[in-house]
Protein backbone atom coordinates (compact mmCIF):
# COMPACT_ATOMS: atom_id res chain seq x y z
CA UNK A 1 0.00 0.00 0.00
CA UNK A 2 1.31 3.40 -1.27
CA UNK A 3 1.23 6.57 0.84
CA UNK A 4 2.08 9.09 -2.05
CA UNK A 5 2.41 13.11 -1.50
CA UNK A 6 3.58 15.43 -3.87
CA UNK A 7 3.77 18.90 -3.70
CA UNK A 8 3.81 21.96 -6.01
CA UNK A 9 6.12 23.24 -3.58
CA UNK A 10 10.21 23.60 -3.79
CA UNK A 11 10.21 21.03 -0.93
CA UNK A 12 9.44 20.85 3.06
CA UNK A 13 12.66 20.74 4.08
CA UNK A 14 14.58 17.84 6.29
CA UNK A 15 13.00 18.93 8.93
CA UNK A 16 9.70 18.89 8.19
CA UNK A 17 10.04 15.89 5.73
CA UNK A 18 11.03 14.01 9.06
CA UNK A 19 8.10 15.08 10.56
CA UNK A 20 5.88 14.23 7.68
CA UNK A 21 6.93 10.58 7.94
CA UNK A 22 6.88 9.81 11.37
CA UNK A 23 3.13 11.41 11.14
CA UNK A 24 2.78 9.59 8.12
CA UNK A 25 3.65 6.44 9.86
CA UNK A 26 1.71 6.22 12.50
CA UNK A 27 -1.18 6.82 11.06
CA UNK A 28 -0.54 4.05 8.49
CA UNK A 29 -0.26 1.75 10.79
CA UNK A 30 -3.59 2.48 12.47
CA UNK A 31 -5.71 0.81 8.88
CA UNK A 32 -5.10 -1.38 6.70
CA UNK A 33 -5.97 -2.52 3.27
CA UNK A 34 -8.98 -0.70 1.65
CA UNK A 35 -12.10 -2.18 1.82
CA UNK A 36 -13.31 -3.40 -1.79
CA UNK A 37 -16.90 -2.14 -2.61
CA UNK A 38 -19.77 -2.55 -5.25
CA UNK A 39 -19.23 -0.83 -8.41
CA UNK A 40 -21.25 2.59 -8.25
CA UNK A 41 -24.89 2.83 -9.50
CA UNK A 42 -27.02 5.82 -9.91
CA UNK A 43 -27.95 7.40 -7.58
CA UNK A 44 -24.59 6.22 -6.54
CA UNK A 45 -24.39 4.51 -2.95
CA UNK A 46 -22.08 5.15 -0.18
CA UNK A 47 -21.80 2.14 2.05
CA UNK A 48 -21.30 3.16 5.64
CA UNK A 49 -18.34 0.98 6.20
CA UNK A 50 -16.62 2.15 3.39
CA UNK A 51 -17.49 6.28 4.86
CA UNK A 52 -14.22 6.51 6.26
CA UNK A 53 -11.70 5.02 3.32
CA UNK A 54 -12.57 6.92 0.41
CA UNK A 55 -9.76 8.52 -2.13
CA UNK A 56 -11.03 11.48 -3.72
CA UNK A 57 -9.96 14.26 -6.42
CA UNK A 58 -11.62 17.13 -7.28
CA UNK A 59 -10.75 18.95 -10.54
CA UNK A 60 -12.15 21.85 -11.86
CA UNK A 61 -9.58 23.28 -13.96
CA UNK A 62 -6.74 21.99 -16.53
CA UNK A 63 -7.18 18.80 -18.89
CA UNK A 64 -8.73 15.83 -16.97
CA UNK A 65 -6.33 13.55 -15.55
CA UNK A 66 -8.33 10.28 -15.12
CA UNK A 67 -5.59 8.04 -14.08
CA UNK A 68 -4.93 9.82 -10.62
CA UNK A 69 -5.34 7.13 -7.48
CA UNK A 70 -9.02 7.87 -6.61
CA UNK A 71 -12.62 6.34 -6.15
CA UNK A 72 -14.29 9.48 -6.30
CA UNK A 73 -13.97 12.21 -8.83
CA UNK A 74 -15.81 15.69 -8.47
CA UNK A 75 -16.11 17.36 -11.59
CA UNK A 76 -17.56 20.35 -13.87
CA UNK A 77 -21.34 19.17 -15.17
CA UNK A 78 -20.45 20.92 -17.95
CA UNK A 79 -16.89 20.90 -18.66
CA UNK A 80 -16.06 16.90 -18.21
CA UNK A 81 -17.19 15.07 -21.21
CA UNK A 82 -19.07 11.96 -21.79
CA UNK A 83 -15.83 9.92 -22.91
CA UNK A 84 -14.18 10.93 -19.67
CA UNK A 85 -16.86 9.89 -17.57
CA UNK A 86 -17.01 6.69 -19.53
CA UNK A 87 -13.38 5.77 -19.01
CA UNK A 88 -13.86 6.57 -15.22
CA UNK A 89 -16.79 4.61 -14.76
CA UNK A 90 -15.40 1.65 -16.91
CA UNK A 91 -12.89 1.77 -13.97
CA UNK A 92 -15.92 1.45 -10.61
CA UNK A 93 -14.84 5.14 -9.92
CA UNK A 94 -17.74 7.21 -8.57
CA UNK A 95 -18.82 10.10 -10.35
CA UNK A 96 -19.95 13.75 -8.80
CA UNK A 97 -20.60 16.52 -10.73
CA UNK A 98 -20.21 19.98 -8.95
CA UNK A 99 -23.58 21.90 -9.54
CA UNK A 100 -24.49 25.42 -8.89
CA UNK A 101 -27.94 25.78 -7.40
CA UNK A 102 -27.91 29.21 -5.57
CA UNK A 103 -25.73 31.40 -8.15
CA UNK A 104 -24.91 31.07 -12.00
CA UNK A 105 -22.51 32.67 -14.52
CA UNK A 106 -22.66 34.64 -17.47
CA UNK A 107 -20.93 32.23 -18.99
CA UNK A 108 -23.02 29.35 -18.03
CA UNK A 109 -25.23 27.97 -21.00
CA UNK A 110 -28.04 28.18 -19.49
CA UNK A 111 -27.47 31.66 -18.01
CA UNK A 112 -30.12 33.63 -20.44
CA UNK A 113 -33.05 30.87 -18.18
CA UNK A 114 -32.60 33.06 -14.94
CA UNK A 115 -35.33 35.70 -15.14
CA UNK A 116 -34.32 39.14 -14.06
CA UNK A 117 -36.86 39.02 -10.65
CA UNK A 118 -34.58 36.24 -9.63
CA UNK A 119 -31.38 37.40 -10.25
CA UNK A 120 -29.46 39.49 -7.39
CA UNK A 121 -26.08 40.81 -5.94
CA UNK A 122 -22.45 40.06 -7.85
CA UNK A 123 -21.28 36.56 -5.67
CA UNK A 124 -17.95 35.36 -4.18
CA UNK A 125 -16.18 34.62 -7.64
CA UNK A 126 -16.19 36.69 -11.06
CA UNK A 127 -19.12 36.62 -13.38
CA UNK A 128 -21.28 35.35 -10.74
CA UNK A 129 -24.43 36.59 -9.77
CA UNK A 130 -26.54 35.08 -6.60
CA UNK A 131 -30.07 33.66 -7.26
CA UNK A 132 -33.62 34.66 -5.21
CA UNK A 133 -33.48 31.02 -3.98
CA UNK A 134 -37.46 31.82 -3.02
CA UNK A 135 -38.17 31.54 -5.94
CA UNK A 136 -38.43 27.19 -6.48
CA UNK A 137 -40.81 27.51 -8.96
CA UNK A 138 -38.85 29.58 -11.58
CA UNK A 139 -35.14 27.85 -10.17
CA UNK A 140 -37.00 24.18 -10.33
CA UNK A 141 -36.77 23.99 -13.82
CA UNK A 142 -33.35 25.10 -14.36
CA UNK A 143 -31.50 23.17 -11.66
CA UNK A 144 -33.61 19.93 -13.19
CA UNK A 145 -32.24 20.64 -16.30
CA UNK A 146 -28.46 20.97 -14.91
CA UNK A 147 -29.08 17.67 -12.97
CA UNK A 148 -30.41 16.31 -15.70
CA UNK A 149 -27.11 17.15 -17.84
CA UNK A 150 -24.91 15.31 -15.02
CA UNK A 151 -27.28 12.02 -15.31
CA UNK A 152 -27.16 12.34 -18.90
CA UNK A 153 -23.13 12.47 -18.81
CA UNK A 154 -23.08 9.24 -16.52
CA UNK A 155 -22.77 10.99 -13.36
CA UNK A 156 -24.51 9.16 -10.39
CA UNK A 157 -24.21 11.84 -7.73
CA UNK A 158 -23.95 16.02 -7.50
CA UNK A 159 -22.55 18.12 -5.14
CA UNK A 160 -24.65 21.61 -4.40
CA UNK A 161 -22.67 24.00 -4.81
CA UNK A 162 -23.23 28.01 -3.66
CA UNK A 163 -25.98 27.14 -1.55
CA UNK A 164 -24.92 29.57 1.52
CA UNK A 165 -26.04 33.01 -0.33
CA UNK A 166 -28.06 33.53 2.91
CA UNK A 167 -24.97 34.27 4.50
CA UNK A 168 -23.65 37.06 2.25
CA UNK A 169 -25.12 40.18 0.31
CA UNK A 170 -27.62 38.10 -2.34
CA UNK A 171 -29.44 41.08 -2.91
CA UNK A 172 -32.42 39.62 -0.97
CA UNK A 173 -33.49 39.30 2.28
CA UNK A 174 -32.73 35.89 2.75
CA UNK A 175 -32.11 33.99 5.96
CA UNK A 176 -31.13 30.64 7.28
CA UNK A 177 -34.93 29.06 6.67
CA UNK A 178 -34.98 30.44 3.67
CA UNK A 179 -31.68 28.71 2.74
CA UNK A 180 -32.55 25.32 4.34
CA UNK A 181 -35.63 24.96 2.76
CA UNK A 182 -34.42 25.51 -0.80
CA UNK A 183 -30.97 23.40 -0.36
CA UNK A 184 -33.48 20.41 1.31
CA UNK A 185 -35.80 21.11 -2.48
CA UNK A 186 -32.59 20.82 -4.39
CA UNK A 187 -31.31 18.05 -2.33
CA UNK A 188 -34.93 16.05 -3.24
CA UNK A 189 -35.37 16.94 -7.35
CA UNK A 190 -31.61 15.76 -7.55
CA UNK A 191 -32.55 11.94 -5.91
CA UNK A 192 -36.16 12.23 -7.74
CA UNK A 193 -33.85 12.50 -10.95
CA UNK A 194 -31.52 9.77 -9.81
CA UNK A 195 -28.54 11.42 -8.07
CA UNK A 196 -27.11 11.46 -5.08
CA UNK A 197 -27.35 14.57 -3.28
CA UNK A 198 -24.04 16.49 -1.44
CA UNK A 199 -23.45 19.54 0.17
CA UNK A 200 -20.72 21.59 -0.55
CA UNK A 201 -19.69 23.81 2.23
CA UNK A 202 -22.62 25.63 4.23
CA UNK A 203 -20.98 24.50 7.09
CA UNK A 204 -23.48 26.58 9.83
CA UNK A 205 -26.40 24.44 8.44
CA UNK A 206 -25.08 21.43 8.51
CA UNK A 207 -26.83 20.08 11.81
CA UNK A 208 -30.11 20.90 9.84
CA UNK A 209 -29.07 19.46 5.98
CA UNK A 210 -27.15 16.52 7.31
CA UNK A 211 -30.12 13.84 6.77
CA UNK A 212 -31.04 15.13 3.49
CA UNK A 213 -27.87 14.82 1.94
CA UNK A 214 -25.73 11.55 1.64
CA UNK A 215 -22.17 13.43 1.59
CA UNK A 216 -20.64 16.43 2.30
CA UNK A 217 -17.70 18.18 0.75
CA UNK A 218 -15.20 21.20 2.23
CA UNK A 219 -13.12 23.26 2.00
CA UNK A 220 -10.29 24.50 4.97
CA UNK A 221 -12.04 23.33 7.92
CA UNK A 222 -8.45 22.68 9.63
CA UNK A 223 -7.47 26.29 8.73
CA UNK A 224 -11.00 27.72 9.50
CA UNK A 225 -11.02 25.43 13.14
CA UNK A 226 -15.16 24.15 12.14
CA UNK A 227 -14.06 20.52 11.17
CA UNK A 228 -16.59 19.13 14.14
CA UNK A 229 -19.17 21.11 12.76
CA UNK A 230 -19.16 18.35 10.12
CA UNK A 231 -19.55 15.23 12.28
CA UNK A 232 -23.36 14.89 12.32
CA UNK A 233 -21.94 13.24 8.39
CA UNK A 234 -19.25 11.32 9.80
CA UNK A 235 -21.77 9.77 13.29
CA UNK A 236 -24.06 9.05 10.45
CA UNK A 237 -21.89 6.68 8.61
CA UNK A 238 -22.01 9.54 5.62
CA UNK A 239 -18.42 10.51 3.80
CA UNK A 240 -16.89 14.38 4.07
CA UNK A 241 -14.70 14.68 1.68
CA UNK A 242 -12.07 18.06 2.61
CA UNK A 243 -9.87 19.71 1.12
CA UNK A 244 -7.16 22.27 2.62
CA UNK A 245 -5.21 24.78 0.34
CA UNK A 246 -2.02 25.66 2.69
CA UNK A 247 -0.41 23.83 5.32
CA UNK A 248 1.96 20.65 5.51
CA UNK A 249 -0.29 17.69 5.10
CA UNK A 250 1.39 15.66 7.94
CA UNK A 251 0.08 17.75 10.05
CA UNK A 252 -3.34 18.49 9.06
CA UNK A 253 -4.03 15.19 8.21
CA UNK A 254 -3.81 13.89 11.60
CA UNK A 255 -6.79 16.57 12.97
CA UNK A 256 -9.13 14.94 9.28
CA UNK A 257 -7.96 11.70 9.70
CA UNK A 258 -9.26 11.29 13.06
CA UNK A 259 -12.44 12.87 12.54
CA UNK A 260 -13.09 10.51 9.31
CA UNK A 261 -12.82 12.59 6.80
CA UNK A 262 -11.12 11.75 3.18
CA UNK A 263 -8.61 14.70 2.91
CA UNK A 264 -5.93 16.03 1.06
CA UNK A 265 -3.94 19.48 -0.10
CA UNK A 266 -4.77 21.13 -3.21
CA UNK A 267 -4.30 24.07 -5.03
CA UNK A 268 -7.31 26.78 -5.27
CA UNK A 269 -7.14 26.05 -8.97
CA UNK A 270 -8.07 22.75 -8.32
CA UNK A 271 -6.12 21.40 -11.07
CA UNK A 272 -5.20 17.38 -11.01
CA UNK A 273 -2.21 17.86 -8.52
CA UNK A 274 -2.98 16.79 -5.17
CA UNK A 275 -1.45 15.52 -1.92
CA UNK A 276 -3.77 12.84 -0.35
CA UNK A 277 -4.01 12.33 3.26
CA UNK A 278 -3.99 8.01 4.47
CA UNK A 279 -7.87 6.87 5.05
CA UNK A 280 -9.14 6.91 8.20
CA UNK A 281 -8.40 4.13 10.76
Amino acid sequence: MRIRLPSPDVGYGPRRALRSLVALALLASAYGCRLEVTPPGAPTPWPTASARYWRWQWQLSGPLDTDVDADVFLLDAVRTTAAETSALRERHRRLVCQVSVGAYARTDPDADRYPAAVRGAAGTRPGVRWVDVRRWDALRPILADRFRLCRGKGFGAVALADADGYAHRPGFPLDFDDQVLFNRRAAALARSLGLSPGLLGGVPQVAALAPDFDFAVNEECVRLRECDRLLPFTEAGKPVFHVEYAGDPADFCVTTVGYGFASMRKTRELTAWRAPCPPAP
